[in-house]
């Protein structure tokens, strides 16, 4: 079972636009370092859209490969067609990822049963755990609790990230879905009270600058300490939204770069470095945070 404090990682490139290899190693001994519970590997933050099958794979199976054991790594298996995200799941089966992150079709705009009928093609074409990922903002359609609890009883689906930041879903899920279902947060504004309300741990964006302070917050969030959580959660609440200032990953990417943590901001068109125009406001946040940068 994987709890706490997630890291949803960027993936590092190259001027060329190339995977950067030696950043991502050096990205994944740092959260080990910094005690992070879990990294995900190319998920929607890891640039997962422009990222070809062949390369997709292939960057979870080095993260896989750096972290040695040492950190469980999930991997991200989402796409807006059935057939790529199982032609995915097969390709991940077998690199020793923990367990996979689908996201919801995008752009397609399913029905509940389409999106039923889609996890369920995804589950069979594997062994491997199955988290599905509900981020309705990204992708134009809400896969709502009813339709979850409709996926509980396939065995190796074991969880829900549920970025909606809609806090009423934390009961509602459990509710439906029981106590051994695992609910993740996908939503840092609303991270520390998703955990007290009973959710298992967050894959997060903001972990990716601030992996040590967001570990504290979340251990104290499932730990009951309330007031531990919320000072934990004080230096470091303004890049929840901060970090949001244009299309995730822009932002988070360029801050992870400020910090020398990889060796550039490249990210991969259609999307672009961040706008001049917040450099000042990200990097007060950051000072804010206590963040180092270069």
């Amino acid at each position: 079972m994987i709890y706490g404090s997630i890291v949803a990682l960027v993936t590092p490139m190259n001027s060329d636009g190339t995977v950067d290899y030696k950043s991502l190693e050096s990205l994944v001994e740092y959260h080990i370092a910094q005690g992070t519970d879990a990294i995900v590997a190319v998920g929607t933050t890891g640039e997962s859209a422009t990222l070809p099958a062949k390369e997709h794979i292939a960057v979870v199976e080095q993260t896989v490969k750096f972290a040695a054991g040492r950190i469980p790594i999930i991997g991200g298996n989402g796409a807006n067609a059935t057939a790529e995200a199982v032609e995915l799941t097969k390709g991940l089966s077998n690199v020793g990822v923990a367990a996979m992150l689908g996201v919801t079709p995008y752009y397609n705009k399913p029905t509940p049963k389409g999106l039923i009928a889609h996890y369920t093609a995804v589950a069979a074409s594997t062994d491997v755990p199955q988290i599905l990922y509900n981020v309705p903002g990204r992708t134009a359609v809400d896969m709502r609790p009813e339709t979850v609890a409709q996926l509980v009883g396939i065995k190796n689906i074991i969880g829900v990230k549920e970025a909606t930041g809609d806090l009423s879903r934390v009961k509602e899920l459990r509710n439906l879905c029981g106590d051994d279902f695992l609910l993740y947060s996908g939503d840092d504004a609303t991270a520390r009270e998703f955990l007290s309300l009973g959710g298992n741990g967050v894959i997060s964006v903001a972990n990716n600058i601030v992996p040590k302070e967001f570990k504290a917050m979340c251990d104290a969030a499932l730990s009951g300490n309330i007031s531990a959580a919320l000072s934990a959660e004080e230096s470091i609440k303004d890049l929840f939204s901060v970090l949001f200032c244009e299309a995730n990953p822009i932002p988070v990417k360029w801050a992870v770069h400020r910090m020398g943590l990889i060796s550039n901001g490249t990210i991969r068109l259609p999307l672009t470095e961040l706008s001049t125009e917040f450099h000042g406001l990200l990097l007060e946040a950051m000072k804010n945070a206590r963040i180092e940068v270069k």
